[in-house]
């Protein structure tokens, strides 16, 4: 085999390796860029979560303060001698589903995390 024949077969076989070398280098990013996706992702669900929790337990902290301000006007401003569960079943009940709200946002959070 001649000196040139011998370059061109050595040439093109480090031709057909650097082109398997690329295509695999490819798949690896491709799979790589596909995790780093489906984390970023997941990342950002968890973040919405954790700002909607932090939502909820503003609102419940505004929902007590409301019905301690009820109790107030009841007792104080109105003069009435006792502030009873009828009197703020409407906030209680509010209370509850803010409750079960923040509960739930927090099962779906520590899902993600698992």
């Amino acid at each position: 085999m001649a000196f040139s024949d011998r370059m061109k077969d050595i040439l093109g076989q480090a031709g057909e390796k650097a082109q398997d070398i690329g295509t695999k280098g490819f798949q690896v990013s491709k799979n790589l860029l596909s995790k780093a996706g489906a984390k970023a992702q997941e990342l950002g669900e968890r973040g919405v979560l954790t700002v909607e929790i932090k939502q909820l337990e503003n609102q419940f902290s505004k929902q007590i303060t409301r019905l301690g301000a009820e109790a107030y006007k009841a007792l104080v401003e109105r003069g009435e001698e006792s502030f009873g569960r009828e009197d703020a079943q409407t906030i209680l009940g509010e209370l509850a589903v803010t409750r079960e709200a923040i509960e739930k946002k927090e099962e779906e959070l520590q899902n993600k995390k698992s």
